[in-house]
């Protein structure tokens, strides 16, 4: 298996206007994934389903994009990764618009799977390309910036497209999206170099990536954190008016505050997970166990529910860079293989996690889902303690 082609030219010349352009992708297909978290109520309402019904909606994305993203990785082959990428989020863009257009929720339905097929591929494409757009020695920050609009879309995407859909229908909130989606699918065009594959890996290349031990360590890692997160977060509302007494009014102001600090934990080990990745996942395991574990005691009050929420958004921010640093370090010779299954763990994460959580709130009460995430956090903290960490500097190989 031959590393992959760097792109052609001068990457240091092109390389930060291409990256800004990967990351807006990362933060459209993102944002398509959630926007229905705010718009679920008046699309149940417009498709005569219930809200449960309408929720579906998230769970079909993100179970086709754990699917997608180790399947599309091999289907693509050698594609010139342009290409590629121009061609998803022209999916993105046309599913989106499906979305608006939907008269009934089956046809809902096969619009969020389009989605999803988009998603899955972009980021998990997406998330080797860093390195091979800028200088070695930039890899780090380049990759923190891609992952940014995961982050961001969080905070800004998701919120603008619920103020959208109350200004002018949630259909409207899926036309601006896809206008979005158009408009980086231009940029892409025009700012992304040619970016030839390496060798094609083939999917049994792909799940054979499981037997490296650095992979496996750190797809285990990405399966506690990210479950343990939704697994809490998921259900924060109910936890803060339950525990911390928080007004229905304040609670959008704590998750604001809550997202601008992921972002900033996002760049934040992005800066330090190039030089030192496990360090960095050590700390952030570790800091986000306490901070949750900390809210059913300490977030009794306003102010302290505002600092550990600020904590936690700091500590889970910095996980995705993290995490996929390790493994694009773990596996240099296949980093979109290595990429593609982080993807998929991660969205499964996502799934069981709150599917999970879901069930220890009925059945021990809401408080009870900080315990178990933080519990989960604690096994990443030993995962990454006790397994096998990848050599130091194999981030910029290849």
């Amino acid at each position: 298996m031959t590393p992959e082609a760097p792109a052609r030219g001068k990457p240091a010349a092109r390389g930060w206007p291409a990256v800004v352009a990967v990351a807006a992708g990362t933060f459209t297909v993102v944002t398509s994934e959630m926007l229905p978290v705010g718009l679920l109520t008046p699309i149940g309402d417009a498709l005569d389903v219930t809200e449960g019904t309408a929720g579906l909606t998230l769970t079909v994305t993100g179970i086709v994009a754990a699917l997608s993203a180790p399947l599309l990785t091999s289907a693509v082959g050698g594609l010139d990764r342009r290409l590629v990428l121009c061609c998803l989020m022209a999916l993105l863009t046309a599913a989106d618009l499906l979305a608006a257009w939907s008269p009934d929720v089956t046809v809902m339905m096969v619009a969020r799977v389009l989605i999803g097929i988009g998603m899955g591929g972009v980021w998990s494409l997406a998330g080797g390309l860093a390195g091979r757009l800028v200088p070695p020695d930039r890899a780090g920050p380049a990759t923190s910036l891609v992952f940014s609009g995961i982050a961001v879309a969080s905070v800004l995407g998701v919120p603008a497209g619920t103020y959208i859909g109350e200004w002018a229908g949630w259909r409207m909130a899926f036309v601006a999206v896809a206008a979005l989606a158009l408009l980086v699918t231009v940029a892409m065009a025009v700012l992304l170099p040619p970016l030839p594959a390496g060798r094609a890996v083939g999917l049994g290349g792909v799940i054979r990536l499981f037997g490296k031990p650095e992979v496996a360590t750190g797809l285990a890692v990405v399966a506690l954190l990210v479950c343990g997160h939704f697994a809490a977060y998921t259900y924060v509302r109910p936890v803060l008016e339950d525990v911390s007494g928080v007004g229905a009014s304040l609670v959008g102001t704590l998750l604001l505050i809550y997202g601008v600090a992921g972002v900033a934990g996002n760049f934040l080990a992005g800066a330090r997970a190039g030089r030192n990745t496990k360090g960095t996942l050590v700390v952030i395991s570790a800091v986000l166990a306490v901070s949750v574990l900390l809210v059913p005691t300490l977030g009794v009050s306003t102010w302290g529910v505002v600092l550990l929420l600020t904590v936690w958004g700091v500590s889970y921010g910095g996980v995705s860079v993290s995490t996929q640093t390790w493994l694009a370090s773990a596996a240099p010779e296949a980093r979109e293989g290595a990429t593609s299954l982080f993807v998929g763990v991660f969205n499964a994460a996502i799934a069981v996690g709150a599917m999970v959580g879901g069930r220890v709130a009925d059945g021990f009460g809401t408080g009870s889902v900080m315990w178990l995430g933080g519990a989960l956090a604690i096994g990443a903290l030993l995962v990454t303690l006790f397994g096998r960490a990848p050599k130091a500097g194999a981030v910029t190989a290849g």
